[in-house]
């Protein structure tokens, strides 16, 4: 660390109490030596700006965690863009900018996309920067550093183009009102809210990305990156999908189109995608002509697809809904090149069997490729061949008119083909497609992506946008045996509870007595009625009776703070606390399935923000059986304890729950602490806010505390709804029933 520290040349006493923290992140996450180069010599010329202490402790807090989500090269044009700003008066909004660099770029997740956002900011900084007498800027851009705190909060709304969009509103309407442009970037006025509603449209890839990440491994047993591109600065040519050695690149944002949805549209793309990488093989493309190498992606494209609907015949009605269907004399042939129209027509006829053309090679050619798929998948060299034939078959002169008919032709959903061709002689189009991708087994389906969470900053009364990574996984398995001999040893405390579980098991009926209406008479009161109308008294009208079904309709979350502490020894006790709590939590896990309620039980500990493990022990479908024992008998303890990350995360599946009472379970031994977290009053104030959201999703937060000195501060995140166990050694006793008490 001290040559690292030499490298970096500053004397920041700020700087030099978190170094070694940055430090450990950047270690992790960025290159040797190039990255970890690169990095310090940008945090030393950050130091170096004049602009104080701020700005470098925001860069080497931040970029990390950005350039594992954009990649290392983007580094170049973000200093490029602090560089511009110190050279204008708008050097203050650097900070800001630096500050929200991480999460936006995990927002953006791709290289080109950051440039767009610096093209954007930079435009923005030269358009609203004042000037006195229209030579050399002299006054700051009055909006640049609102719009730089709002960044992460409009692009998880808004596309890039849409981003692009709301920028160039206010710039146009505020430019010269100091004050109104403030309230237009900060989202105060009202136009600027209106406006942003304006260009909320479509489906975001990030809003979507988990849900696409587990489409293609739960259903294509595919795990490539998605990496996101814009179309709002391409006006020409518009990108089209395609996949490479870095990802699959799709838009960053699909509207619904003809009746199919944004995330629909998103699927439509993978599977075809992931169609081509089961299915095609390359083929030599230099002595193609460009019409043979047309002919060639349309007929494979279709004979993906036929594939594609044969193993998820759901999938025909999102391709043909996306496909085009040009009318057959929609091109004038005399006047216009025809080609492309005539191609997409064969294709809706290739897929669609009514799609009611009269052309008779259209037809020939529709017939063969059905009778080539009918013996098997084919191939592409198979399918190239049908292609040529096509060719010969249909060419035409009108093919080389300038003028090409384009109305109806554009299949976005597909493609652009790149990997079905290789090059002999080497050029800019050569990529590297010839060998076979392997996809290592432990690489496929081993771990999820992460999932951000915000983090509540007490200080300044507002969320740190994605701040937290949270990571899950299922828990590793050890011996279910272990388990069965701890349920053992309490038995005679099981069959006390099996008494109390008894009385609060739920009777199939209860009567509802005294109604006016109901199923039957009830004859006690009915009698007692009679009397008092023989007597000449009022009699009372409610002779009859109902039943309801008395069950218990509650949904539990067992969430355990695994953190280095419970591997200490419980006060009076040979045992760590982690074994007390493994005792208590089987004896807990034993009553909830007698009872019969649905429950779940995770484990979660931290190592900085960037890293909060999220482990699966039981899932609500899962029966109390030997794989879930042989999970709860790996239990392990290490690191620290961000608690309001791993509640946010365990109500994210709670809260799905259908249920009358959602109840969750925090059992742990300690404050809310991790070691990035310098002020010990921050995850508590974060803890305490999770709890409000939990409340206000219908979510009832309860936490059994271990800690003998967890009053100073469990009762400031949980209120009144809390335990504190001063004797750990009577846990397996008291945790269920405290369930039981809370759940009568």
């Amino acid at each position: 660390m001290r040559v690292y520290w030499a490298q970096l040349d500053t004397r920041f006493p700020q700087v030099e109490a978190v170094f070694e923290d940055c430090m450990l992140e950047a270690l992790t996450l960025l290159t040797r030596p190039a990255g970890l180069d690169a990095y310090l010599e940008a945090a030393s010329a950050i130091g170096k700006l004049g602009r104080g202490v701020e700005p470098m402790l925001a860069f080497m807090e931040e970029w990390p965690g950005a350039a594992k989500a954009v990649g290392e090269a983007a580094l170049a044009p973000v200093m490029e863009a602090v560089r511009v700003m110190q050279k204008s008066p708008n050097g203050r909004a650097i900070t800001p900018f630096l500050e929200t660099l991480a999460p936006v770029a995990r927002r953006l997740k791709s290289p080109a996309l950051l440039q767009d956002y610096l093209a954007i900011t930079l435009d923005f900084m030269a358009r609203t920067t004042g000037s006195i007498h229209g030579h050399h800027t002299t006054f700051p851009s009055p909006g640049l550093p609102e719009f730089f705190a709002q960044a992460p909060n409009l692009l998880s709304q808004l596309s890039v183009a849409g981003l692009k969009n709301w920028v160039e509103y206010g710039i146009r309407n505020y430019r010269t009102h100091p004050e109104r442009q403030k309230d237009y970037f900060s989202l105060q006025s009202a136009d600027s809210r209106a406006v942003l509603q304006r260009e909320r449209h479509g489906t975001l890839l990030m809003d979507v990305e988990r849900k696409l990440d587990l489409y293609l491994r739960g259903l294509w047993q595919d795990s490539e990156q998605l990496v996101p591109y814009s179309t709002a600065f391409d006006e020409i040519r518009k990108p089209i999908p395609y996949y490479d050695k870095l990802g699959i690149r799709v838009p960053d944002v699909y509207n619904d189109a003809h009746g199919i949805s944004g995330l629909d549209r998103y699927r439509a793309v993978l599977a075809h995608i992931v169609g081509h990488r089961r299915w095609s093989a390359a083929l030599v493309a230099d002595n193609w002509s460009p019409f043979q190498r047309m002919a060639v992606e349309f007929f494979e494209d279709c004979r993906i697809e036929t594939l594609l609907i044969r193993e998820y015949p759901g999938l025909r009605r999102l391709f043909l809904a996306l496909h085009p269907h040009p009318l057959e004399a929609a091109c004038d042939p005399a006047t216009t090149s025809c080609l492309r129209h005539r191609l997409v027509m064969l294709s809706r006829a290739l897929l669609d069997m009514d799609h009611g053309y009269v052309d008779a090679d259209l037809n020939a050619f529709a017939a063969r490729f059905h009778a080539i798929l009918g013996e098997g998948d084919a191939s592409t060299r198979e399918i190239a061949a049908l292609a040529l034939s096509y060719v010969a078959k249909t060419r035409r002169q009108s093919d080389q008119f300038a003028k090409v008919h384009f109305t109806d032709t554009v299949i976005d959903y597909r493609d652009d083909n790149r990997q079905l061709w290789k090059f002999i002689e080497s050029g800019d189009e050569e990529e590297s497609f010839d060998a076979p991708r392997k996809i290592e087994p432990d690489q496929q389906l081993s771990s999820l992506p992460p999932r951000h969470y915000p983090e509540w900053d007490y200080t300044s009364q507002t969320y740190r946008p994605d701040w937290v990574s949270v990571y899950e996984a299922l828990h590793p398995s050890g011996n279910a045996a272990d388990i069965d001999r701890l349920l053992a040893k309490h038995g005679a405390l099981a069959k006390r509870l099996k008494k109390m579980l008894d009385l609060l098991k739920p009777q199939d009926k209860v009567r509802i007595r005294y109604q006016e209406e109901g199923s039957e008479l009830d004859l006690d009161v009915a009698i007692r009625s009679l009397i008092d109308f023989k007597g000449g008294a009022t009699p009372d009208p409610r002779i009859n009776m109902s039943h309801r079904t008395n069950g218990r309709n509650i949904a539990v979350t067992l969430l355990l703070d695994l953190s280095e502490s419970l591997n200490e020894k419980a006060a009076g006790s040979d045992q760590t606390i982690l074994e007390l709590s493994q005792e208590a939590v089987s004896l807990l896990a034993w009553a909830i399935d007698k009872l019969g309620d649905p429950f779940a039980i995770a484990g979660f500990h931290s190592n900085t923000r960037h890293d909060v493990r999220y482990q699966h022990i039981k899932g609500y479908g899962e029966h109390w059986n030997d794989e879930v024992k042989a999970r709860l008998a790996a239990m392990a303890a290490g690191y620290s304890t961000r608690m309001g990350a791993a509640m946010r995360h365990a109500a994210h599946y709670l809260g799905a729950r259908s249920a009358d009472k959602k109840l969750m379970l925090i059992l742990t031994d300690g404050m809310p602490s991790d070691v990035d977290a310098h002020d010990e009053r921050l995850l508590i104030e974060d803890a305490r806010q999770a709890v409000k959201e939990l409340e206000r999703q219908g979510i009832f937060p309860y936490c059994i505390s271990l800690d003998p000195k967890a009053d100073e501060y469990v009762g400031d995140i949980f209120g009144r709804h809390y335990t504190v166990i001063d004797h750990i050694e009577r846990l397996p006793e008291r945790l269920p029933q405290l369930f039981m008490a809370l759940t009568k």
